[in-house]
């Protein structure tokens, strides 16, 4: 798994440039980062509304 991530960078930043390629990976784990933040919330919500319903 590990050389096919190393062949995907080394595509990505032949294709489009190092700083774009840098950009790109920055933005895709700013991304992933987002998507746990707003997963989390979610479930904190859920569960909040879950307790007041048993109240």
């Amino acid at each position: 798994m590990p050389i096919l991530l190393i062949i995907l960078l080394a595509f990505l930043i032949g294709t489009v440039g190092f700083w774009d390629a840098l950009g790109a990976l920055i933005g895709a784990v700013a991304l992933i980062g987002l998507f746990w933040l707003i997963l989390a919330a979610a479930v904190v919500v859920g569960i909040m509304w879950v307790l007041r319903r048993l109240r």
